[in-house]
């Protein structure tokens, strides 16, 4: 399984069976509507769109019934916004309802992936610690996907992946302001006793490659919005 950071909350993770694209916003695409492309997208939160942002986006229809804004280039994935449990290409998702963020013009959903027999969870915009019954839905986590910057302060980010004990910990700037994102993620690293780490492209996780301790690693975003 392999994950690449967009920029914001979106990751995009490419396995055997399936690509899937977490919350994708308008600027992952260009006018052209050239840009992202993938068999499945989940969104976590809505947010509201920047001007101009609509000539970029089609309207997709989710299981529940509702109409959804997508990238251009997603309009054909299969598009999911609700928690519950689904199955697309063998790819197992579950939507976990938690508390929004400050971020969120709604609810938000946690969503774990099964890839390639990695369990991913990306938390959205989520505002705050999980519930006992939150954790046991989520279930098992091999790599987490976490906010920074936004209404979660570093402290409680800590406390949330000792909640989730995954292996590998994927922080995401979500922050307008690019040095209120590095001043969490700063405090961040010192709250999980990690410094010195650079930026990569991507992550490729295999069951074989899992460490055996939490560990933090730094992406490179691909796109900025």
């Amino acid at each position: 399984m392999e994950l690449t950071w967009q920029g914001r909350f979106c990751v995009r993770m490419r396995s055997r069976e399936a690509t899937v694209v977490a919350d994708p916003f308008p600027a992952d695409v260009g006018a052209t509507g050239r840009g992202l492309t993938a068999d499945i997208v989940t969104f976590s939160h809505a947010e509201p769109s920047p001007p101009g942002a609509l000539r970029q986006m089609r309207k997709a229809i989710a299981p529940s019934g509702a109409e959804v804004l997508v990238p251009a280039s997603l309009e054909k994935a299969f598009v999911f916004d609700g928690p519950g449990e689904f199955e697309v290409r063998h790819v197992l998702m579950t939507g976990v309802r938690t508390a929004p963020g400050e971020a969120s013009a709604g609810p938000n959903v946690a969503f774990v992936y099964e890839l390639d027999g990695i369990h991913v969870c990306h938390v959205g915009d989520i505002g705050g610690l999980l519930t006992e019954e939150q954790i046991g839905d989520i279930g098992s986590v091999e790599l987490l996907c976490l906010p920074m910057g936004g209404q979660l302060s570093p402290a409680v980010a800590s406390e949330l992946v000792a909640q989730v004990d995954p292996k590998f910990v994927v922080p995401l700037a979500v922050n307008a302001d690019a040095s209120v994102s590095a001043q969490a993620l700063d405090r961040f690293m010192h709250e999980m006793g990690a410094s010195n780490l650079v930026p990569q492209p991507r992550l490729s996780v295999t069951i074989s490659t899992v460490p055996s301790e939490t560990t933090l690693v730094l992406l490179e975003p691909r796109a900025r919005g």
